[in-house]
């Protein structure tokens, strides 16, 4: 065999503010010595697991995650394709990403975009980071389509919530989905941001896809109703990923303990 270990691999899934818990998976596998090989992101997800593919820490991850404010992000335009240009937010990925292209990163990621023309899912495995990641976070109606060659893409959640099936096809032999999905039955609507989001999430509600792989964990830290555009209580999502890691931590090393004994030929 190839290895001592399995390789493993993290899918985080979209969710936009819901997103910051993956900052708490990250901090309680580290803590647990759990190794990553494999990242695949959609919307949030890409955002945050492609800054840990390129070497921010937890610790760095959160501390951006608490100085977070909608304002550098937003750049609002007339509407046509889009309320929102996304330069600023590009510009602030490419800050934190190092000016680095996903085939250069350390940890292998892959960024989960829709083709909003073909209805296709895009997955994006090389140039630049910042470039993925503002495609896989565009959501449709608030940020203005991403253009890569000659694809239009838009938000990975609206093809692929948490993409279990991208990060085996890398290599992973145990994935790790992590779910920040909540949908609300009687929301708030506000104003049209509101009612962009909640039609996310009633797609992304008809459209989960059961996943049967074997050596899998699902992590879902999301418990309550916490709207995906409010990004006032950033700790206590953090806190949530840490706490819904630590329930399934076990598990998880229950997987690896198992693929390990089922490997004859390896040894400790």
């Amino acid at each position: 065999m190839g290895g001592t270990r399995p390789k493993i691999g993290l899918a985080l899934g979209a969710g936009g503010a819901r997103g910051f818990a993956h900052i708490g998976v990250l901090k309680v596998l580290e803590k647990e010595n759990i190794p990553i090989d494999y990242i695949a992101g959609s919307s949030m997800g890409a955002l945050v697991g492609s800054l840990y593919g390129v070497g921010q820490s937890p610790a760095n991850l959160e501390k951006f995650a608490t100085l977070f404010r909608r304002k550098y992000f937003m750049d609002f335009i007339v509407p046509k394709l889009g309320f929102v240009a996304g330069h600023k937010a590009k510009e602030v990925i490419r800050m934190l990403a190092k000016g680095m292209k996903l085939e250069e990163l350390p940890i292998p990621v892959s960024i989960v975009a829709t083709d909003i023309k073909s209805g296709e899912r895009v997955i994006l495995d090389h140039g630049d980071v910042a470039t993925a990641v503002r495609a896989s976070i565009a959501i449709p109606g608030i940020f203005v389509p991403e253009k890569i060659g000659d694809r239009l893409l838009v938000d990975g959640g609206v093809i692929d919530r948490v993409p279990l099936s991208v990060v085996r096809q890398m290599g992973a032999d145990i994935t790790i989905g992590v779910d920040v999905f909540y949908f609300q039955t009687k929301p708030e609507l506000y104003t049209i941001y509101d009612v962009i989001m909640q039609s996310m999430d009633i797609m992304a509600k008809q459209m989960v896809r059961v996943h049967e792989f074997s050596n899998s964990v699902m992590i879902s830290p999301i418990v309550k109703q916490k709207s995906s555009l409010d990004f006032s209580d950033v700790e206590s999502l953090i806190r949530r990923g840490e706490e819904a890691t630590m329930e399934k931590i076990e598990e998880i090393k229950s997987c690896i303990a198992d693929w390990k004994e089922n490997k004859h030929d390896i040894k400790d």
